[in-house]
C-alpha cells in the first residue's frame, strides 16, 4: 500500500518513510551519546539515582521511574549535566511527553528556556 508523502518542517515534500535532507544533516551533526556525556559514568550515576528515587516525579503519574531527566536542559554544559538538583526521576512516558513538548517534536514549536 502506498502512503502519501509528508511535508518536512523545512517545507520540502518527502516520500513516506524517508528522511529529508535537512534531517539527515542534523542526524550527522549530533555527537554520539557517549560524547554528549552519557557514557559508563552516567549509567552508574543514573542507576544509583533511580535506586534512591524509584517513583516518577510527575504528580499525577506514580509509575516506576526509568529515566533520569535534566529539569533544565544542559545543552552541553557539563557542570549543569552533573548537578544533581537538576535531575528528576521520570517514567519513560512522562519523559517522552516532556521532551516532545520542549524540543518541538511532532511539529510543535520549540520552547525556549
Amino acid at each position: 500500500m502506498l502512503r502519501a508523502p509528508r511535508i518536512c518542517p523545512c517545507g520540502h515534500k518527502v516520500a513516506y518513510g524517508e528522511a529529508c535532507a535537512c534531517q539527515r544533516r542534523a542526524a550527522r551533526a549530533r555527537p554520539s551519546a557517549a560524547k554528549r556525556g552519557y557514557g559508563s559514568k552516567w549509567r552508574a550515576a543514573r542507576e544509583e539515582y533511580l535506586a534512591a528515587h524509584p517513583i516518577c516525579a510527575t504528580p499525577e503519574c506514580g509509575a516506576a521511574a526509568t529515566v533520569v531527566d535534566h529539569v533544565k536542559p544542559h545543552k552541553g554544559d557539563m557542570a549543569l549535566f552533573w548537578h544533581r538538583p537538576n535531575w528528576q526521576p521520570l517514567c519513560a512516558t512522562c519523559h517522552n511527553r516532556k521532551t516532545a513538548r520542549r524540543d518541538g517534536a511532532f511539529g510543535r514549536t520549540v520552547k525556549c528556556d
